[in-house]
């Protein structure tokens, strides 16, 4: 049985809750509704749950540490599960992807995303597997507004198709791999259904 550390990105509080930079705990609070998973024991500086699936431990993690300072519960997760960092599945969301796409990749650098920086800081690579969700970039160059911005009414209306979207290409490569997962939804966009 292989083992994942999946961990959504966000920051904690109903202040924060439906902004786009929290589409990582949103994914995780949709997934969790799904499967009727409960993300809710406290360990690791966050908040966390456990998923079993097509042979697959996965822990499921919800970092309360804000997003800047991530990297600390992810590390402490991997270390005390004892994974190597190709274990580990980040939810993101995703400024250069318009909103309705969900893309893996697969290492890379931070582009920027201020909970990406933290986690390959505490782990000093960036060599784990991210599924990105689109939020589009700001028509108005306010990156910072934007990102902490709310998910407008007509957006909100396609998020859960979006969200279930990533899941399906979540169970998708736990089932068949990366690669496999990759060429299917990598070029779809989840609002055009």
């Amino acid at each position: 049985m292989n083992t994942y550390i999946v961990a959504g990105l966000g920051n904690p509080g109903p202040t924060y809750q439906w902004t786009r930079h929290n589409a990582g705990f949103l994914f995780l609070d949709r997934l969790a509704e799904l499967e009727n998973i409960s993300i809710s024991k406290k360990s690791f500086s966050g908040f966390c749950g456990e998923w079993n699936y097509a042979g697959n431990r996965l822990i499921l993690l919800k970092p309360q540490t804000f997003m800047n300072l991530s990297g600390i519960s992810i590390m402490q997760s991997l270390q005390f599960h004892k994974l190597p960092i190709s274990n580990l599945i980040v939810i993101h969301d995703e400024l250069d992807l318009p909103f309705g796409t969900v893309r893996f990749k697969n290492g890379g650098g931070h582009g920027g995303h201020n909970g990406l920086r933290s986690i390959i800081e505490n782990l000093g690579k960036g060599d784990f597997i991210r599924l990105r969700i689109g939020i589009g970039k700001s028509p108005h160059g306010d990156t910072t507004g934007h990102v902490l911005g709310k998910i407008p009414p007509d957006q909100m209306e396609g998020l859960s198709g979006i969200l279930d979207g990533g899941i399906e290409m979540l169970k998708v490569m736990l089932k068949e791999g990366l690669a496999k997962s990759m060429s299917l939804f990598n070029n779809k966009n989840f609002l055009e259904g």
